[in-house]
């Protein structure tokens, strides 16, 4: 839910990769290219693969107020620190 709630406030296409630990590729394929298991960053890039894709659904009123809303919760949780 959260990730379509982001593609209609964003307006923009969502897409989460088939690989959900991408801290973990990221290192992965960091020490792969030290020690030579990767040649290149263009072959790591075809590894990757697409797993969801959330498209928005709402149109352009309701974006801009589930948008105002998200900036008003964002502003109250900075008011929890302090």
């Amino acid at each position: 839910m959260i990730m379509q709630m982001q593609a209609d406030i964003l307006g923009t296409t969502v897409i989460r990769p088939r690989i959900a630990e991408t801290t973990s590729l990221g290192a992965a394929y960091a020490a792969g290219l030290a020690v030579g298991f990767w040649p290149d960053l263009d072959t790591l890039r075809t590894q990757w693969q697409e797993g969801r894709v959330w498209q928005p659904q709402i149109d352009e009123t309701r974006r801009a107020h589930g948008y105002a809303r998200w900036q008003k919760a964002v502003e109250r949780t900075l008011a929890w620190v302090e």
